[in-house]
């Protein structure tokens, strides 16, 4: 297919690369609960020709085992030394490393034995970013939501939030009809060739600057600039990689380079529709002061996407996407704001990502469309001589 989405910018790859520069994330997390999935041949290694001692994730990609780690991560709300011995994570020292395995095999028996093998059952749904589960309910507390990525069944993630409602709207169609309308037009869409953006990325109570390009198809790479380099996400359209100073390239994984395609794309409005095989309209919903359409489209052998369309302007004002892991989905929430008529087309100038281990928010301050952009930029960097690309351990 030939993909060219519109006004979405921010990736989650670049909160990645932001967690091993500047150490804001944790570290492993899961994701989908299903026993582990074979790697087809001709596919990525498995898990256990690429790392020491894997026994529970047998089969499964091996690109997909530091998303799986993430996901653990995430659910338990700990970081990589409750299991693992620094520096040797292959080493079974550790009795928590003995108790996940046992956990993971639990779960994969729930779901098979209970759910006809559907993923219902996640370490998410016990664990609720506890190290230990609660076993007594809790007394009600003021304001109490649940958290972004928890629905009642696994199948519905991202369908809906607390406050969505399933109320009659407009056709799903009809609300993407009304985004690419809202954003310039199909025709001022397409025309865009390249965007360069110039702004600051906030997290952690740190300002740094940033300069982005983008060139249609599917190009897109970021420069944090920091004290000691700069930290580089980047995505040429079929692999992904980022950068540290001082160190080499790290592959992006493939779930990673999913949301990273979709970023990339300069003309998402007008492919939107494309992306799906079926859409369907959700209800209703609140996100700050806009009140909201709640669409969701199913993708072909990948997680679903959430789109919200404020009702109003009929904007997106939030994407939610997942990636996949061996033990569940890792929701990505981006909410886009500060839309700019630029040549026509209508632009977020701010968004805010947020993702299980943390959140950063861009704000443009200059941004030119349809100015040259050398093919150069988008170059994958060879590794040092006698140094291979890194890769997940």
């Amino acid at each position: 297919m030939n993909r060219k989405p519109v006004l979405v910018f921010a990736t989650s790859t670049l909160i990645v690369m932001l967690a091993f520069t500047l150490a804001a994330a944790k570290s492993p997390s899961f994701g989908t609960l299903r026993p582990p999935v074979q790697a087809g041949p001709g596919t990525t290694k498995k898990a256990e020709e690429q790392f020491k001692n894997i026994q529970v994730l047998k089969g499964i990609p091996a690109d997909q085992l530091f998303p799986t780690m993430q996901f653990i991560t995430a659910s338990l709300g700990v970081e990589c030394e409750f299991c693992h011995v620094r520096d040797a994570f292959e080493k079974d020292d550790k009795k928590t490393k003995q108790t996940a395995r046992k956990m993971m095999e639990m779960m994969f028996a729930l779901n098979k034995d209970n759910f006809e093998g559907h993923r219902e059952v996640t370490c998410y749904s016990c664990h609720r970013g506890s190290a230990k589960p609660v076993a007594i309910p809790v007394v009600m507390t003021e304001d109490a939501r649940p958290g972004m990525g928890e629905p009642h069944r696994a199948e519905e993630a991202g369908v809906k939030s607390a406050d969505a409602k399933t109320n009659s709207g407009p056709p799903a169609e009809q609300l993407i009809d009304k985004y690419v309308e809202a954003a310039g037009g199909a025709s001022a869409i397409e025309k865009v060739t390249t965007r360069v953006m110039k702004g600051t990325i906030d997290f952690g109570g740190r300002s740094l600057p940033i300069d982005i390009f983008a060139k249609d198809p599917d190009e897109r790479i970021s420069f944090t600039h920091m004290q000691d380099g700069d930290s580089v996400t980047a995505f040429n359209g079929h692999e992904g990689w980022l950068g540290s100073p001082g160190r080499p390239p790290r592959e992006m994984t493939a779930s990673d380079m999913d949301g990273a395609s979709i970023d990339a794309d300069l003309h998402l409005a007008t492919h939107l529709k494309h992306m799906f095989s079926s859409i369907q309209m959700r209800g209703t919903d609140k996100i700050g002061d806009h009140q909201v359409f709640v669409v969701v489209g199913q993708r072909e052998g990948k997680p679903p996407v959430q789109l919200y369309f404020d009702q109003q302007s009929g904007l997106l004002v939030r994407l939610v996407r997942y990636g996949e892991t061996a033990l569940g989905w890792l929701p990505t929430q981006i909410d886009y704001a500060d839309y700019r008529d630029t040549n026509g087309v209508k632009v977020p100038y701010r968004w805010t990502l947020a993702r299980p281990g943390g959140r950063f928010t861009i704000q443009i301050s200059d941004l030119e469309q349809n100015v040259p952009v050398d093919d150069a930029k988008f170059a994958k960097p060879a590794p040092p001589a006698g140094q291979p690309t890194a890769t997940p351990k």
